[in-house]
């Protein structure tokens, strides 16, 4: 394994892997955003891998190329826009529910 990838293995945060690869950010916009910004930044590594045998200097700018990409979608997006997990892509599913069903559906007390 190259040094790049046996670095980010090690990580957890968003924080940690921002700053290992050198990606500027405002915590704020991270605070929020964690979550998002590293399956995005797993979402374009899947879509776009990093080609074996790069020099290190290489496969590193690679990465951070990928990571800079995940955060800026939340920089100048939201999550909901962005629909990363699938709670935000089921959100337009969602229907309007009459207060008559919900009544409806309750269980009637014993008597």
């Amino acid at each position: 394994m190259s040094k790049t990838v046996d670095k980010l293995q090690t990580l957890s945060a968003a924080e940690e892997f921002l700053d290992v690869l050198a990606v500027d950010y405002v915590p704020e916009i991270v605070h929020v955003n964690r979550l998002h910004i590293l399956k995005r930044f797993q979402q374009y590594l899947q879509r776009d891998p990093v080609p074996d045998g790069l020099s290190d200097e290489l496969e590193y700018g690679a990465y951070r190329e990928r990571l800079q990409r995940a955060y800026l979608d939340f920089v100048e997006s939201s999550p909901l826009a962005e629909k990363v997990f699938k709670v935000f892509q089921d959100a337009h599913g969602i229907r309007n529910i009459s207060l008559d069903s919900v009544r409806a559906s309750l269980k009637r007390p014993a008597t």
